[in-house]
């Protein structure tokens, strides 16, 4: 079959569900990664044919799409701040929103003109997005991931590996009074942490491509405990931090006022709520006095 057929049928089966730029998208990721074609080639080789054997992992990947699964978890990987990371059904899916946060965190050592070594905790590492973004871009930086989730940090290990970089990985619960990060005889100069915020009765506003496919236990929280992550994680922040050390965190848009007081409740200063690219309260940032 032509391959510009195939693309057809894509748009066809899947543009009143994601619209043709989506699919586009989509075609163009599958393309590159099953057959190593760049979407040039679909003007350059309007003839190209394709043979039964590369033609099914197309449509295996289309049935896929058509059940709402993100092109993420199909190819199995995903960029984030440059890098590649892989992800299953075990991680979440790197958001940019993160990326915002990322950035945050650099610029706020790079203007503090910070040249010591830096000890870095990232709470709910999940793909280790952060904690390996971190230790890529901050050479002086010993980082260390934290997840209640073995398949998870399996996954964060792997990635630190392709993107070069050496990260200590932790599995336990924050919420557990004695995890393993008690056994830390050090204290940390950033901790960060963008852990389950969405609240069950906010279900409603997420698409099926999240909500039927992406980890619950790295999403949700009661609707009656929304903070209890953020309280815990600021709570063994007091006594973990460094002076003026600095505590990061991505947070429910809804909830920014009250991850305001949160903050302030446990005598944290400088406290700013940051709002993402499209206008959401999205990210934290307070100082340790």
């Amino acid at each position: 079959m032509l391959l510009k057929d195939i693309q057809t049928i894509f748009h066809n089966e899947l543009d009143t569900e994601n619209g043709a730029n989506e699919v586009n998208s989509f075609f163009n990721i599958l393309i590159k990664h099953y057959l190593s074609l760049n979407r040039i080639t679909l003007v350059l080789e309007p003839n190209l044919t394709l043979t039964k054997k590369e033609e099914e992992p197309l449509f295996e990947a289309l049935t896929r799409l058509k059940n709402k699964e993100p092109i993420q978890y199909i190819v199995g990987e995903t960029e984030f701040y440059g890098l590649q990371f892989k992800v299953n059904e075990h991680t979440l899916i790197p958001r940019p929103e993160t990326e915002e946060l990322v950035e945050e965190i650099i610029n706020t050592i790079i203007l503090g003109g910070e040249i010591k070594p830096l000890k870095i905790l990232d709470i709910g590492t999940g793909t280790g997005c952060i904690a390996i973004s971190l230790a890529k871009t901050l050479k002086n930086a010993e980082v260390i991931a934290m997840d209640v989730s073995e398949e998870a940090l399996k996954i964060a290990k792997e990635n630190a590996r392709l993107n070069d970089v050496n990260i200590t990985c932790i599995q336990d619960n924050i919420l557990n009074p004695n995890n393993s990060l008690a056994e830390i005889e050090f204290k940390f100069d950033v901790i960060v942490s963008n852990p389950p915020y969405v609240r069950e009765v906010e279900k409603l506003e997420i698409k099926d491509n999240v909500l039927k496919h992406e980890p619950h236990l790295a999403l949700f929280v009661p609707d009656d405990d929304p903070l209890k992550f953020y309280k815990a994680i600021t709570a063994f922040a007091v006594d973990n931090l460094n002076d003026e050390g600095y505590l990061f965190f991505e947070i429910n848009q809804y909830l920014g006022g009250e991850m305001k007081q949160l903050l302030a409740d446990f005598n944290f200063k400088n406290i700013k709520v940051i709002k993402d690219v499209f206008g959401n309260d999205r990210i934290t940032k307070a100082l340790k006095p």
